[in-house]
C-alpha cells in the first residue's frame, strides 16, 4: 500500500477536492494550504507573504537540489539563498518531515520531486477539459465568465513554470507520475476511488 499521495493538477480540474476525497476514503491526513500555514508558524513569517512570495518566479537560473541540505538547516539566513528558494527549501522539509511521520494526501508545492526518492508514494497528476474546467472555475471558484480563461491559463503557466524551476522537469508530462487521470471524462468520485484503488495495492 502506498502512504504518501501527491496530487498535481491543472486549474479548474477538481485536484483539491479529488485529493480531499481520497484522504477521507483512506483515512489519510491531507495537506493543501495547510503547508503554508505550517511554514508560516516555523518561520515566524505571515502566511500570505510566504504564498505570494512562493508562487512569484523570478527570471532566475533553475533551483539546484543538490545545495538542498547546505541550507536545509540555515532558511532565512540574508546570505544564503533568494527568498523564494529559502521558503521553497522550508516547505520541502515540513513536506519530507509530514511523509516521515505519517500516512497523508499532499496537494501541489512539487511533493512528487521532492519526495521522488520515497518508494510508498503514488504520483498523481490530474486534468480535464476546457469546458469542464472553465465550468468548475465560474461557478465554483466565483471567478466571472469574461475572466476565466485567461485566471485558467496564467494560473496553470505559473504552475508549469515553478515545477520546471524547482524539478527540472515538465509539469503535466505523463512519464513524471504514476497516474494521470481525466476528472471531465470521468468525474471527481470516480477519479477519487480511482486513486483510492491503486493506493492500496
Amino acid at each position: 500500500m502506498k502512504k504518501i499521495i501527491t496530487i498535481s493538477r491543472e486549474y479548474g480540474s477538481g485536484g483539491r477536492f479529488i485529493g480531499r476525497l481520497a484522504a477521507e476514503r483512506l483515512g489519510f491526513a491531507f495537506y493543501d494550504r495547510d503547508l503554508i500555514e505550517l511554514a508560516a508558524k516555523e518561520s515566524g513569517l505571515a502566511a500570505d507573504f510566504i504564498k505570494d512570495t512562493d508562487e512569484s518566479l523570478s527570471a532566475g537560473a533553475p533551483f539546484n537540489f543538490s545545495i538542498w541540505d547546505m541550507f536545509s538547516h540555515s532558511v532565512f539566513s540574508p546570505d544564503a539563498m533568494p527568498l523564494q528558494d529559502q521558503i521553497h527549501v522550508l516547505l520541502g522539509n515540513i513536506i519530507n518531515d509530514i511523509a516521515s511521520q505519517e500516512a497523508c494526501v499532499i496537494v501541489g508545492r512539487s511533493a512528487d520531486y521532492i519526495l521522488r526518492d520515497r518508494d510508498d508514494c503514488l504520483n498523481v497528476f490530474i486534468h480535464a477539459d476546457r469546458e469542464h474546467k472553465l465550468r468548475r472555475v465560474t461557478e465554483d471558484f466565483g471567478v466571472p465568465e469574461r475572466n476565466a480563461e485567461k485566471v485558467m491559463e496564467k494560473t496553470d503557466k505559473a504552475r508549469a513554470s515553478y515545477y520546471r524551476h524547482y524539478s527540472g522537469q515538465i509539469w503535466g508530462l505523463a512519464r513524471n507520475y504514476h497516474l494521470s487521470i481525466d476528472s471531465g471524462l470521468f468525474g471527481v468520485e470516480a477519479c477519487a476511488d480511482t486513486i483510492v484503488r491503486l493506493a492500496r495495492l
